[in-house]
């Protein structure tokens, strides 16, 4: 073996060492994933992570849509940057208890393309997990880009099999035929699956109280059925939903009797619970 191979390997050894010491400081690793754009996943992974992070637990938030990351927005956080300890990255505080990295603090330029290949994109993912500070977290929450492809098999297989993934899938057919390509991509990397949530299920008017199924209804469900994995909830459709992503607010400053704080207050309440088991499990707690 040459002298640059020897040190290729050295440095490949390197790298693997930090990665794992990073990971064996996070207890509980949750992806988000959905075969399908457009379903919500974004917003599920951003409350998700605050509203972990509000029962005191500490938590880190991992963008990794390299195309288009919208976890800054939607958390109020565009414009803010990274900081630096050593070769270490600092992730961007949203509070006390919950750190959050995202591509969209290393672009100069928010609106640019990024126009990169498999290779790229499982670089940076990697580097995001080995040389960003988490620190030790109770939660890291990875929100990955819809499909089946370079980003979340990046994250599974960087996190490793005791990683856990949450599949979000809107109400109808034309969205669950491309989720339950999730729930197999999951079979397939064996990381077990907490559940699924059915994203957008059901719009009540705020004028007359009744409720439309814009998308259909119970399909999230019948999925979790069929794939033999709990189903974690349903969250309603709601303007203020959207109005609080735009303005970079949470669910959690919904008002406490709002039909979706409440449905996702719920699904929170699943996900600990059912990832608590899995870590247990694991003889993680």
């Amino acid at each position: 073996m040459s002298d640059k191979d020897l040190a290729e390997d050295a440095r490949k050894k390197a790298e693997d060492a930090r990665l794992k010491g990073r990971m064996t400081r996070i207890r509980q690793k949750i992806a988000v994933l959905s075969g399908k754009g457009g379903v919500g996943k974004s917003t599920v992974s951003a409350n998700l992570a605050v509203a972990l992070a509000a029962t005191g637990a500490k938590v880190g938030l991992l963008d990794v849509d390299v195309h288009g990351p919208s976890i800054p927005r939607l958390l109020h956080l565009t414009g803010k940057t990274l900081g630096m300890e050593g070769q270490a990255m600092i992730p961007v505080p949203f509070s006390d208890t919950l750190s959050v990295m995202s591509l969209g603090f290393l672009l100069e330029d928010k609106y640019a393309a990024t126009i990169w290949r498999g290779p790229a994109k499982a670089g940076v993912i990697r580097q995001f997990l080995q040389d960003v500070e988490w620190g030790d977290l109770d939660y890291l929450i990875v929100d990955c880009p819809p499909g089946t492809g370079d980003e979340p098999l990046s994250v599974l297989q960087l996190m490793g099999q005791d990683a856990a993934a949450v599949i979000v899938t809107t109400p109808q057919a034309v969205a669950l035929d491309d989720v339950r390509r999730s729930v197999g991509f999951c079979r397939t990397m064996g990381n077990p699956m907490l559940g699924v949530i059915e994203n957008m299920s059901g719009f009540t008017c705020p004028d007359c109280g009744a409720v439309c199924e814009v998308f259909g209804a119970g399909g999230g469900e019948a999925l979790a059925a069929e794939a033999g994995v709990p189903f974690l909830g349903r969250i309603p459709l709601a303007q203020e939903v959207m109005a609080s992503g735009e303005s970079g607010g949470t669910l959690a400053d919904l008002p406490q009797d709002h039909a979706v704080r409440k449905a996702f207050a719920d699904v929170v309440e699943r996900v600990r619970l059912y990832s608590a088991g899995l870590a247990r499990q694991e003889g993680k707690i």
